[in-house]
């Protein structure tokens, strides 16, 4: 694969990169402790580069990012994926987030605690889906109000209030 031996050619000593096996490497776009630093995972599949790589920010160093500017980062990334498929676009990807970071993370407040707002997702439909783990909802302050509003005086709650909706 001549793009692998191209990627640790670049890249070698490189701190940012880290080759996770000869299909799958992370890029950090951002020095170490760089608040608005960040991680994307890109890993080919057999067919690439015919078909596009899989890219990802699921990694635990991006916990603090949005998902809305995750989401618009992929989506970014996407655009020039399909600009450049047929073709070795690794390191073309790398450095396009490197040369974009200032834009890509426009929108990201740093240090803050990330709100519950933010499962925005913008509509991809063509966008193959990365492996996503299902996160479990979390309930907002006045949802937890309104649920406690459904109990009775005593703290009860009325009969069948958490059975399982079968319907979904």
């Amino acid at each position: 694969q001549m793009e692998l031996e191209a990627l640790r050619s670049i890249y070698e000593g490189d701190l940012c990169f880290r080759e996770l096996s000869p299909v799958s490497f992370q890029y950090r776009i951002g020095e170490s402790g760089d608040p608005k630093a960040f991680l994307i995972e890109v890993s080919w599949p057999e067919t690439y580069p015919q078909t596009a790589p899989i890219i990802s920010m699921d990694a635990f160093f991006n916990n603090t990012i949005s998902s809305a500017i995750k989401q618009s980062i992929l989506d970014k990334l996407m655009v020039e994926v399909e600009a450049n498929l047929g073709t070795a676009m690794t390191y073309t990807l790398f450095e396009y987030a490197k040369d974009n970071k200032e834009v890509f993370m426009e929108n990201q407040p740093v240090n803050t605690v990330t709100s519950v707002s933010n499962s925005i997702s913008i509509g991809t439909p063509d966008v193959p889906p990365s492996k996503k783990k299902e996160k479990k909802e979390q309930l907002s302050k006045t949802q937890k109000r309104k649920l406690a509003d459904k109990t009775d005086n005593k703290g009860e709650l009325p009969r069948g209030w958490n059975w399982v909706d079968v319907i979904k």
